[in-house]
This record gives structure tokens, C-alpha cells and sequence, in this order.
């Protein structure tokens, strides 16, 4: 595709990861890691048995067109790889392997515990031969602890993690939820898994090299999904507050009366989200066009400035939604004026198809999905290929997966051991050489970063590039503040750990448990960036930074005279990260999103909750500001990685719904090849390659336990546990096809159990089970949680010292740390004020003060 007048397109650039060599092995935990590198342009080579056994176990769903090699799944998640045939139970295959391994630069591991250890190449060993490897270690559950040996499935930790309790419909007007909460498919546990290890693994590219040594990154599944929740997790580290599932929006301390979504007189559905009192202004003037804004009321109380909701949590999120209601329902779903409403200003999006989107002008514009050619099939098939556009690099969609083996003799004759690196000159010790709380140093250490983000999408991202000890310096102006959304409770953390119930937060304070979690380790500073002297002030700090990141809607940063042109001109050097809802860049460059918004468009809404007509479930929270953050920290940690070897600056465009887009291989491939489009199926495996599989209630009140068998060995051990003989479900066709009474019988034995026990009975017998956990079940429960140490106590000297979320993976010899190399939680509004303009500026206390007074800072 041709270089676009932005610059951001396509014209024959280098990947950010070009020139490095990834090796994966295992099973589908690493598969999305490995497939976002090879995209970024490393050369992942897949290393398989010679049977084909690990992925390609799943088999073929009913009416694929696709290799007998392998399934649709294995085609979605490793295009763009190679295959070599290693058998490590042999002394060739293990020799080949380790000459493999001394050729590469990112080892992603996935394996079951003890298989390269049983050979020789446990940690400690490939550590001593091969010092300048990047390890990354994927396990279900961590190496060790009490839930060190259980099975999983996606679902499984979805509900062990915390997603699923959030996800699901509305209980009956009494209270009592007669649905199952709903899993929010497909595969999103090792999509949120491999967004996190991606960034890690380029960090401790980085890092390698400024030393000449590569390191050791461990994660665990349950531990990444269980930091994934949006809002839940810090209104019980907080308030003690117990949230509760909302149909197809955010879950929340009670349940609300009205939902967002409206539906068309066709049976689809558009969403739409009010955040506060300027959305309700819009609406009118926009019902009016169509002879339907009398019905609407506006109040006169100003527009909300200095606080800003959590889109989708506030009481007003659906104010208005009967109007609006009545208004789509006198539309077809191809009809619907949502981009005329967008224009207007109004925060909605339909609820798509994944399929949809791979014909959509905007994403087709932006280069998102390619047609890739599989030879064999003599056809091409539609990929989601890209999660951000840059000046300086781009996506690479590769071929199709490779069959088994195929490219052995040409990687095994190819890929030879780098030379010995050139004796390394020692540096200066300089402020980047400090030392985190955990005594080592960190891997984006001297890294400065000028943060106008917000909001969790592009603010997670800055989060994310702090613990690993950057020096984020978080901007913001008063009239239009971060999301703080409240204050602590009364009598503070003494307070929440004598409470019996939930207590009470102020609406307004220095910042809110969700405020302190998506921004420690940032120093914060005041700047009007509208008034000259601050524009002045901006450009001094953009010349002295490695990274400036915002997350405006697109146009904003240029109408302050900062595009990227300008930028280029203050810093040739700088690395300028974007990120907005849709993308700057195409038909929706101008489209407003917020993460539900995001995820209707993007098709993940569609995904979740029970079969047509029913209304979709999809997130009960902001998934894609969670999704979108990792991203973020993943592109502008690529980009630093390229200006480290080439000096390459450039402009990033990123997008939160893009990265939803990238998840939806699987849907939008079956439609490619076999014209079918994804249809809800609840808790159940949409491609029937599992059974029995769904959400079964225990004895209390809103308990649940996820269950799947992928075999009939756990099918067995299943319906030994829980008495079934049954010939009809002896076969996993039997099984798919009697799935109602095979839900029946099982919830008849779940019912009367305890979740937790009911969980370690299956456990034991070999089956993957997991509770659908709480925030509280996390926190106050979890046994596998405490003992990975997954929440970090950070001192902040303005509300004292709370527990906040630590980057789910650790590194050997830069480990993260949430509170930076400050060590501290997330800053108030211009706290560092004098020590900021003082540092980088020379500024005195007392002209800082005249600048508060000018309305400068």
C-alpha cells in the first residue's frame, strides 16, 4: 500500500523488531506473543514435535476449508511464522534445538513444567549458554504455589481472573441473577497475556541492548487476566465496594435501570454512551434534525470540568436512552446515522460483526487487514494485520502458517550464531543507573517522557513504561483534568481494614483508588499548553524528551501547533505516540471512543451473551482501555527499541478499537473462508471443539463455576466426579449434541457444592474448573494470587500508602516496579510542580509561582 499524505502508511518500511529471531514452543499461551512479533517484524520460527502435537491438537471446525495440518485456530494465530521439526526426546533434535537457540535473540516458552528442564535447559542452564537470550516463561498458573498444577482454558481463567463475573445480563427486578454471568469469547485470557509478555520481551530488548545481556521474563495466565478488570479490583482494595454485572455495560456498585444499547427494527443494535452533561446537550440539538428533540430534557448546570467519570460508570451514562431508543428503532442497522451522530459529537458506535469491519473504508484505509495468499488453497484470505500505523516502521502480515516442518532445513541451515559482541565500552554512571525498590536496576532507565494521556487507554500505556523506570511526567490542565473520579475514604487505609462493609468515598477528592492504579509512578505536573508561555514551556520539555504520548482525540495536539512536522523540527529525535479511539488517520479519524465504544465497533460486544435475539453481553467493562494500553506501551516501546539500533524517530497512530480488531482473527477468518459469520453460543465453545463447556451455579447466592473438557479423558474423569453414565455422551459429537442435558446433569451436581470445593474436586480429577471469582475473591481469597505477591503496596503522600496492580510479569535483571523509580503512587494535580520546572527548566520556587499566577502552570 502506498505511503499515505500523513506519512503513516505503508511503502516498503522496516518492522520495529527486524533482524531479531523468536523462537516459540509450547502451546497456544505464547501463540499471540509470538504472532504481535512476528508483525513487528521478527522471525518467529515455531519449534513443533514431529508428530504435530501441541496446537494443532484443536481440531478442524465442521466445514473448515483449511490444511488438514492444522485448525482454523492454528491459521489465525501463526501466520506469518515458520515450523521447524525438533523432536527433543531425541539427541538430534535437542542439538538442533540448542543451535537454534545460540542463533536467537527471544526464546517464548509455554510449555508444561518440567519439559525443558527434563532435557537439560531449565532457566539457570539456558541462562549460562546462551547469556544474551531474551526467556520469556508463559504458565497457566506460575511455576510453583497451590494452583501451580491446575488446568485451564480460556474460560477458566476468565473466570478465575475476574472478566467473567463482570460480563452478563441483568438480574431480575428482585435481585437475584437467573442467568450465568457470560464469557466475553474467544481466547482473550492469552490475548491479554501475550499483550503484556510483547512489551516485556521488547523491553528487555532495550535493555539488552545498552548491556549485552538478555534476561529471564516469567508470567503467569491467571495473574495478567486477574489485573485485566477495569474497575472492580480498587473499589474493593478501596471502599470495600462488591460491583455487579450490567447488560452489555459497565458492571458497577448497583445495578442501573436502563441500558445503552438501542435496537434497530432489524434486530441489531447501536450503542450509545453519555458521559456527562456536554452529551446530553448534543443530543438535542441533534434529535432535532429528525422533528424529535421536544421529548429530550437538558438541564442548565454547566459542563462537568475538574472531575471526569469513568465513561460508562456514571449515574448519567444512560440518561436520555428511552429517546434514543425510540429514535434507532425507526432505522434498519445499514441505515443508522451513527457517524452523522458522531459528527455531532455524540459518543455511539453499532455493535458489528467482526466480519463487518474487514470491509470498512476506515480500518481498510488504515492498512488493518490484509488479503494473504495460501498457495495451497490457490486463494487469499482476510487478516487483521496491524494494531498501529507509523512514519518509521510497519506491520508485517507475512504468509500463511506454515505446515508442519516446513521450514526446517532452511532455518536449521540459515540461522547461525551472531559474533561475539565487540567489548562493550564502560558507561558513566548517571541518574538512569538508579536502583529500583527490589535492589536492581530498571530496563528503560534515563528514558524521559513528556505524558499528556488520559483516561486508561493511553494513560495504562505511560503506566506501564514508568514501572518498567521511565521518567513519566504526567501533564494535565485544570479545566480539563484526568479521570479522578472521588477520594479515599474517611479515616483512609485504617479505616478499610477494619471495614465490615462498604464504606463511603467523597465524589471529589485528590484522586480515586482508580486514578492511583492506572497512574503510579508518574511525577505530575500543571500546563496550559493554550497560552503562549506555556506552549514555550511545552517545547522546552518536547527538545529534552525521548517520547511525548497523548491521548486527545485526533486534532487536538496540532491545533496547539505540536504536529508531527513541528514536533520533528523541536526534537529529530523524538518518538511522538498517539493515541485515540479509531485511529487518527481515515474516514473516523475525527469519531470520538471511549472503550465500550470501542469494543461495539471493533465486534467484541457482538461476541459475548446468549444466541440471537438476544441482546449482546460483550465487556462489563472498558476492555479495549485495558487492551489499548498494553498496545500502547508495546508500540512506543518497539519504536524506542528502533531508534535504539537505527535512530529511527517517527510518529505513531495508534488505536484502542484497532487492537480490538487484531483479536478477531479467528470470527473474521471463518467468514473469509468458510462465509460464516460468528453467532453467540453463551458459555459454550463457539466452534464446538469442546464439550461439555459452560458457567454451572454452586449452592449460595451468584456463585458459578466455568468448566471445560477439550477430550474424552476429562469427559471421563468428569462424569466420574459427577456420577453421569451415559452412552450418548461417550464422543465429543455425542457430547455437542446432547450439550443441554449434559449442562443439566452437571449444574444438578454443582448446585449443591461449595465453588471451591467443587473446583478442587475436579482439579484433581484432571479437569480444567475454576470459580468465577469477585474482586474480593481475589483479594481476600485466591491463594495463587498472594502467593505471586500480584498487588504492590505504594506509598503516595497524598492519600498514604494503598495496594495498586504490579506489571504481571517479572524480569531476572530489570524487574518492574508500579511505583517507578520514585516509588510512589500516582500524582495529585501539579505536584511536582517545582521540582519538575525546577529540574528540567533551572526554574526558582518563586517564578514557578508567578507562572501559577499568569495561568501558565
Amino acid at each position: 500500500m502506498a505511503e499515505h499524505a500523513d506519512g503513516t502508511g505503508t511503502a516498503g518500511k522496516p518492522g520495529s523488531l527486524t533482524g531479531i529471531r523468536v523462537i516459540e514452543i509450547g502451546d497456544q499461551q505464547g501463540e499471540y506473543c509470538g504472532l504481535t512479533l512476528a508483525g513487528l517484524g521478527a522471525e518467529v520460527v515455531r519449534v513443533e514435535p514431529g508428530d504435530g502435537a501441541g496446537t494443532r491438537r484443536l481440531a478442524p471446525f465442521a466445514g473448515d476449508t483449511v490444511d488438514p495440518e492444522g485448525s482454523l485456530h492454528f491459521w489465525a494465530y501463526n501466520r506469518g511464522k515458520k515450523s521447524v521439526v525438533a523432536d527433543l526426546g531425541t539427541p538430534s533434535g535437542r542439538t538442533a534445538f540448542t543451535a537454534l537457540l545460540a542463533a536467537a535473540d527471544v526464546l517464548v516458552d509455554s510449555t508444561p513444567a518440567g519439559h525443558l528442564p527434563g532435557i537439560g535447559l531449565g532457566a539457570g542452564e539456558l541462562e549460562r549458554l546462551f547469556p544474551r537470550l531474551v526467556i520469556a516463561r508463559i504458565t497457566p498458573f506460575g511455576e510453583d504455589g497451590p494452583w501451580a498444577g491446575h488446568r485451564a482454558s480460556d474460560l477458566v481463567h476468565l473466570a478465575l481472573g475476574g472478566p467473567l463475573l463482570n460480563c452478563g445480563y441483568d438480574p431480575r427486578p428482585d435481585g437475584r441473577y437467573d442467568l450465568p454471568p457470560m464469557v466475553p469469547h474467544l481466547n482473550h485470557a492469552f490475548h491479554i497475556t501475550g499483550e503484556q509478555v510483547t512489551f516485556g520481551v521488547i523491553a528487555a530488548l532495550i535493555r539488552r541492548e545498552r548491556s549485552g545481556r538478555g534476561q529471564r521474563l516469567t508470567c503467569s495466565v491467571h495473574e495478567a487476566v486477574s489485573k485485566n478488570t477495569e474497575t472492580d479490583l480498587m473499589a474493593w482494595v478501596v471502599q470495600r465496594q462488591p460491583y455487579y454485572r450490567q447488560t452489555a455495560r459497565h458492571a458497577g456498585p448497583k445495578v442501573g435501570s436502563d441500558i445503552t444499547l438501542a435496537h434497530t427494527k432489524d434486530g441489531r443494535w447501536l450503542n450509545v454512551i453519555s458521559i456527562g452533561n456536554r452529551d446530553r446537550k448534543l443530543l438535542k440539538p441533534f434529535l432535532e434534525r429528525y422533528g424529535m428533540g421536544d421529548d429530550i430534557e437538558v438541564d442548565d448546570a454547566p459542563d462537568e470540568s475538574g472531575s471526569r467519570a469513568i465513561p460508562g460508570t456514571a449515574a448519567t451514562s444512560s440518561a436520555n436512552v428511552e429517546i434514543v431508543q425510540r429514535f434507532v428503532r425507526r432505522f434498519t442497522f445499514a441505515e443508522l446515522p451513527w457517524a452523522e451522530m458522531q459528527e455531532a459529537g455524540l459518543l455511539c458506535a453499532p455493535v458489528r460483526r467482526p466480519d463487518e469491519n474487514a470491509v470498512d473504508e476506515h480500518w481498510l484505509t488504515r492498512g488493518t487487514y490484509t488479503p494473504v495468499e495460501h498457495p495451497k488453497q490457490d486463494r487469499a484470505y482476510t487478516y487483521p494485520v496491524s494494531k498501529w500505523r507509523a512514519t518509521g516502521s510497519e506491520w508485517k502480515p507475512g504468509g500463511p502458517a506454515p505446515r508442519i516442518g516446513e521450514h526446517t532445513d532452511q532455518v536449521l541451515g540459515s540461522w547461525a550464531p551472531p559474533p561475539p559482541p565487540a567489548t562493550a565500552v564502560p558507561r558513566t554512571p548517571r541518574e538512569d543507573e538508579r536502583l529500583s525498590v527490589h535492589g536492581k536496576p530498571f530496563a528503560l532507565a534515563g528514558t524521559k517522557i513528556f505524558d499528556f494521556t488520559w483516561f486508561l487507554a493511553s494513560a495504562g500505556g505511560t503506566r506501564f513504561l514508568a514501572a518498567l523506570g521511565a521518567d513519566v511526567v504526567k501533564v494535565e490542565w485544570k479545566a480539563h483534568p484526568d479521570t479522578r473520579g472521588g477520594g479515599f475514604p474517611p479515616g483512609g487505609r485504617t479505616a478499610r481494614r477494619r471495614a465490615t462493609a462498604p464504606l463511603t468515598a467523597p465524589p471529589t477528592g485528590p484522586m480515586s483508588g482508580q486514578f492511583n492504579n492506572k497512574n503510579p509512578g508518574k511525577r505530575g505536573i500543571s500546563l496550559n499548553v493554550r497560552h503562549p508561555k506555556g506552549r514555550e514551556i511545552a517545547t522546552e520539555f518536547i527538545r529534552r524528551s525521548d517520547v511525548v504520548a497523548e491521548g486527545f482525540s485526533p486534532g487536538v495536539f496540532e491545533r496547539w501547533g505540536f504536529g508531527w512536522e513541528r514536533l520533528r523540527e523541536i526534537n529529530p529525535h523524538l518518538i511522538y505516540a498517539q493515541q485515540s479511539g479509531m485511529g487518527s488517520y481515515g474516514t473516523y479519524g475525527r469519531f470520538r471512543a471511549v472503550g465500550p465504544i470501542a469494543g461495539s465497533l471493533s465486534g467484541l460486544t457482538h461476541l459475548g451473551g446468549l444466541p440471537e435475539p438476544a441482546l449482546p453481553t460483550g465487556w462489563g467493562y472498558s476492555y479495549l482501555d485495558w487492551l489499548g494500553a498494553y498496545s500502547f506501551a508495546s508500540a512506543i516501546l518497539a519504536a524506542l527499541y528502533q531508534r535504539e539500533t537505527t535512530g529511527q524517530a517517527q510518529w505513531i497512530d495508534a488505536s484502542q478499537a484497532e487492537v480490538g480488531l487484531f483479536t478477531t482473527a479467528l470470527p473474521t477468518l471463518d467468514w473469509s473462508v468458510n462465509g460464516r459469520t460468528f453467532a453467540r453460543v453463551a458459555n459454550r465453545t463457539p466452534y464446538g471443539n469442546a464439550a461439555p463447556q459452560g458457567v454451572y451455579r454452586c449452592a449460595g447466592e451468584d456463585r458459578w463455576l466455568a468448566v471445560t473438557c477439550t477430550d474424552d479423558e476429562e469427559w471421563r474423569a468428569l462424569a466420574a466426579v459427577c456420577g453421569i453414565d451415559d452412552d450418548r455422551f461417550g464422543t465429543l459429537a455425542g457430547r455437542l449434541l446432547h450439550h443441554d442435558e449434559l449442562d443439566r446433569l452437571i449444574g444438578a451436581w454443582t448446585v449443591t457444592r461449595d465453588r471451591y470445593a467443587a473446583m478442587e474436586e475436579l482439579q484433581r480429577a484432571g479437569v480444567a474448573a475454576g470459580v468465577a471469582q469477585t474482586a474480593e475473591d481475589r483479594c481476600d481469597t485466591d491463594p495463587q494470587l498472594s502467593h505471586l505477591s500480584w498487588l504492590t503496596e505504594v506509598p503516595n503522600p497524598s492519600v498514604g500508602t494503598w495496594p495498586v496492580a504490579e506489571v504481571p510479569f517479572d524480569l531476572s535483571e530489570t524487574p518492574p516496579h508500579a511505583g517507578g523509580w520514585i516509588d510512589k503512587g500516582a500524582p495529585v494535580y501539579g505536584e511536582h510542580n517545582y521540582e519538575v520546572y525546577g529540574e528540567v527548566l533551572g526554574l526558582t520556587c518563586a517564578e514557578v509561582d508567578v507562572l501559577a499566577k499568569e495561568g501558565v502552570i
